[in-house]
């Protein structure tokens, strides 16, 4: 009787917890001008509008929300993170990226391919890349790549 008890005890808490719901791949993550943000000092405000078209893009495809982890940055932030002179994100047109639970390569693949990505930077160690949406090089059918690529 015992053996039984402790069996039915196993059993109901593999039970529960195959139930419980799935968890939240974005808790601790808030949300700026409707964008998921690492932290409150990420901001996405300014982006423009061929940046925001390839953020949802990405979303779209992956059937996920991207976490920004840098958008724009001002001349003494992008100074202070070693960012290059002429950065795309001090021009609202760029941002550095992941989706929880999508490998990273998945989301270099496919932003290689996206016609709405100039600039791509990849990384190596991080967990995320770095879109951008510069105009790319008369005759190019991919984005101009750096970091890693």
């Amino acid at each position: 009787m015992r053996q039984l008890s402790i069996a039915l005890i196993c059993a109901l808490s593999l039970a529960a917890c195959s139930l419980s719901p799935p968890r939240d791949l974005y808790a601790g993550y808030s949300q700026n001008f409707g964008t998921y943000v690492a932290n409150s000092g990420v901001d996405t405000f300014c982006l423009v509008p061929k940046l925001r078209l390839a953020l949802w893009s990405i979303e779209t495809f992956f059937g996920r929300k991207v976490v920004v982890t840098s958008g724009y940055r001002s001349p003494w932030h992008n100074a202070d993170v070693g960012g290059k002179e002429d950065s795309y994100h001090m021009k609202c047109m760029a941002s550095d990226i992941f989706i929880p639970g999508v490998d990273k390569s998945h989301l270099i693949a496919y932003a290689y391919r996206n016609d709405l990505i100039g600039g791509l930077g990849c990384y190596p160690g991080q967990t995320f890349i770095h879109i951008d949406v510069r105009d790319r090089p008369p005759g190019w059918s991919h984005p101009v790549t750096f970091s890693g690529c």
